[in-house]
Formats: structure tokens, C-alpha cells, sequence
């Protein structure tokens, strides 16, 4: 990987894309420390607190402490992955966000437009809930969370968290356009990367510090390297991990030149959404607790039958071993729902094998058409299970491991390994794609 950047460096076009990418990041980074005018920062970090694995605690990791601090990205790009799974839910049920789908380059500007306006509004609506949600802790404790209320107050606040993440899709629509990488998963890595130093330092005091290290820290810490380490080489192997299928053109004379004849492949990957599916399951199962959390000023049952429903959505929140069962086995099963349907968006073998029947290729065995495409789906799907069942155990595996040790928080630790990880293969992936465009001696060799 270190020396694909090297190279990299050593072509204009990419050296330029990639220190744009990194001044847009350094642009994130500096917004992310500008305060929101009339809001106490102890507020959001009393409103934190030890909730589980909600979507606050996330937006906190996500935006590298941003949201713990109340500065301006607070909400970071939440809203927007949000807005991306309701449209994305929509254009299957909704005919006219259907043919928009399938009306290519346009139609999926249109799309990502509309996906833009939506994220935008739910940025605002969950400004003005964590806005209420604020005011109800300062009747309940001695925390003065907002300074001067009143309806300007409520704008200002509610109208700065909305410009920081429109801000944010911004700054990461420009990173797509004219840096490398997705610029919204690259905006996620970059607060998940500032969010390192505070967890390593978080686990070192409560662990390995003098005067705390014990025999059970060692094991705890042990464990978690463990984990990581065989985490980064699972996602390794299997996201380079692909099934090509035989492509075979035949022969035909235009005039006094003969084309096709060649053979080659289409290669389909086994974890072909990459770590959408997990973000997805991550903020769908996350849900139910910021609502509570919202509606009750910050406050989450601690005791009764709510602590344990939503112990069984929210890891964490309950210590009873059976919730975090539940609560696996549901975010596992969700992680199969979304890898089936992302893979469903992204890959659609009808359109493939109509390609290929007019541009006279078939796959050997198979006769163009209807055959191929069934084949192409059945290849696909045992694909997308396999990806599923490795998505799910990777995802899992760290909350399994919290529970074991009673480690608060290690679930949000995993998956923001998993997001990281995804997200610098893909980018590196795509680099090494740009290089052998250019035929760059120096990478080939």
C-alpha cells in the first residue's frame, strides 16, 4: 500500500487529487473545533454519557468528538446516510424514483439532488430534537446547556448544526468529484481516525496505566488486539476476494475486418457493498434508543421491561447476557437484509447479460439472454451470502467480546474498525485503478 502512494505521488493528475483530498480533510478537521454560538459544551457530554451504542454516541466517533464538543459538525454526515437509505428504500417502491434510477448519469444526479434536500431536513429536525432534548436537561439538573433561550437562540443553533452537515456533503461531494475516494466515507474515516488517540488513551488509563494494571487489563487488552488484528485480516482477504466468470465473443466481419473472438471475464466481488451494509444496520439499530433519548431529555430507562427492549437494540444498555444475544443475532440479521439489498441496487445481471447479448458475447455453457442472467443471479447471490455470513461475524464478533469482558463501547469500536478499513481499500483500490489507466511503468513493475 505504501508504495501504491509513493507512485501515486510521482503522477501529477493523482499527486493533485490526493492533497486536495487531504486539504478537504484538513477543512473537516478545522470545522470540527468551531463552537456553536449559545450551546455549553458539558451539556453534550453530560447528554452522552454512557448510553450504549446509540446514534449520538456514533456521531461522536464519526465526527472525531465534534458532537461531544458542540461545534459546528455535530451532526457530521449522519443525516445524509440516512436520507441515502430512505431514498435508496423509496426508489424501489416508488415508481417515479425508479425510472429516475435507471435513466443513468442524469437520472442518479437527480436522485443524489434529492437524497441532498432530504439529509438536509432530517440535519434540521434532529437539531431542533437535540435542541429540545438539551433544554430538558437543564430543567432536570444543574447544567445550563443553552445560554439566552429564545426562538432566535432555537434558529441560530438548530440552523448551525443544519449548515455544518450541508457543509459537510459538500466538502465530500468535491472530494468525489475532484479528489479520490467516496468524499463521504472518506469524511467518515477521517473522524473515526481523529477518534483513535481518545479510545487508545481511554483504554490505556482504565487498563495498563500504573497503579490499575492487573492481570484481567492485560487479558482485556490482549483480547482486543486480537480481535482488531484478525478483523483487518479477514476484511483483507475477502475484500479482494472475487469470482470472475468466463466471457467468450464471437467471431463476426465488418467488411474486411474481423472482430471478436477474444475471451475475458467479469469479475464480481464477495463483499460487493463493501461496508455499507454494516453502516446501514448500524444506524437502523441505533434508532429506537436516540429516540428515547430525544423524547425523555437524554435520560434511557435503567431499570424494567424498557431497559430491556431496548437493551436488545442498543449493546450496551442492558449488562443481561441474553440482550446482547438478541441484540447480535438482530444486527446480524440485518447486515444479510442490507448486503442483499445494496448488492441489488449496485448489480443488476438482466441489464448485464442484455449488454452482453448485443455486444455478442455469451458465457460458455449458458445461451444469451434469460440463462445467462439466471446464472449471473444465482452466482451473485451465493456471492452476496457469503459476504453477508463474513460481514455479520466480523460486526459481531467485537460485541461478543465486550459482553465477555464487560467492555463499554468496543461495538462502536469494531465497526468504526470495519468503516476504516473498508473505506482505505477501496480508496487504495481505486488509486491502483487510476494508475494502470495511465500504464504507469513504475506500479507495474
Amino acid at each position: 500500500m505504501f508504495s501504491t502512494i509513493t507512485n501515486a505521488f510521482k503522477i501529477p493528475d493523482l499527486r493533485k487529487r490526493i492533497l486536495f483530498t487531504l486539504m478537504m480533510l484538513v477543512v473537516f478537521r478545522f470545522g470540527a473545533h468551531i463552537p456553536v454560538p449559545y450551546l455549553n459544551p458539558e451539556a453534550m457530554r453530560a447528554f452522552l454519557g454512557d448510553g450504549g451504542m446509540d446514534l449520538f454516541s456514533m456521531f461522536n466517533v464519526f465526527t472525531g468528538g465534534a458532537f461531544s464538543n458542540a461545534t459546528v459538525m455535530a451532526l457530521g454526515v449522519s443525516p445524509y446516510i440516512n436520507a441515502s437509505i430512505i431514498i435508496q428504500l423509496l426508489t424501489v417502491a416508488i415508481p417515479a424514483l425508479e425510472r429516475l434510477a435507471k435513466e443513468g448519469v442524469e437520472g442518479r444526479k437527480k436522485i443524489n439532488r434529492i437524497t441532498r434536500y432530504v439529509g438536509i431536513l432530517l440535519a434540521f429536525i434532529q437539531g431542533a430534537g437535540l435542541y429540545v432534548t438539551l433544554h430538558n436537561i437543564g430543567v432536570t439538573t444543574d447544567i445550563t446547556p443553552i445560554q439566552n433561550e429564545n426562538w432566535l437562540t432555537f434558529l441560530v443553533i438548530v440552523l448551525t448544526f443544519t449548515a455544518g452537515t450541508a457543509f459537510i456533503v459538500w466538502l465530500g461531494e468535491l472530494i468525489t468529484e475532484k479528489g479520490l475516494g467516496n468524499g463521504v466515507s472518506m469524511i467518515i474515516y477521517a473522524g473515526i481516525v481523529a477518534s483513535i488517540p481518545s479510545g487508545a488513551l481511554a483504554i490505556y488509563q482504565q487498563y495498563l496505566a500504573p497503579g490499575v494494571i492487573s492481570v484481567k487489563g492485560v487479558i482485556i487488552s490482549v483480547a482486543i488486539l486480537v480481535v482488531a488484528i484478525l478483523a483487518i485480516t479477514l476484511v483483507v482477504l475477502f475484500n479482494s476476494a472475487e469470482r470472475k466468470i468466463p466471457v467468450q465473443y464471437a467471431k463476426r466481419v465488418v467488411g474486411r475486418k474481423m472482430y471478436g473472438g477474444q475471451s475475458t471475464n467479469i469479475p464480481i466481488k464477495v463483499v460487493m457493498g463493501g461496508v455499507m451494509p454494516i453502516i446501514f444496520a448500524s444506524s437502523i439499530m441505533a434508532f429506537p434508543a436516540t429516540i428515547v433519548r430525544l423524547a425523555t431529555g437524554g435520560n434511557l430507562p435503567t431499570t424494567g421491561i424498557w431497559n430491556k427492549v431496548l437493551g436488545c437494540l442498543s449493546a450496551g444498555l442492558s449488562n443481561d447476557w441474553w440482550t446482547y444475544l438478541v441484540y447480535s443475532i438482530l444486527y446480524f440479521l440485518l447486515i444479510i437484509f442490507f448486503t442483499y439489498f445494496y448488492s441489488s441496487i449496485q448489480f443488476n445481471p438482466i441489464e448485464l447479460a442484455n449488454n452482453m447479448k448485443k455486444s455478442g458475447g455469451y458465457i460458455p455453457g449458458y445461451r444469451p439472454g434469460k440463462p445467462t442472467s439466471d446464472f449471473i443471479s444465482k452466482v451473485s447471490s451465493r456471492l452476496n451470502f457469503a459476504g453477508a455470513i463474513f460481514l455479520g461475524v466480523i460486526a459481531v464478533m467485537p460485541i461478543v467480546v465486550g459482553a465477555i469482558f464487560g467492555i463499554q463501547g468496543l461495538q462502536i469500536g469494531g465497526t468504526s474498525l470495519l468503516i476504516m478499513e473498508g473505506v482505505a481499500l477501496e480508496t487504495v483500490n481505486q488509486m491502483e485503478s487510476q494508475m494502470m489507466m495511465r500504464h504507469y511503468k513504475g506500479f507495474l513493475e
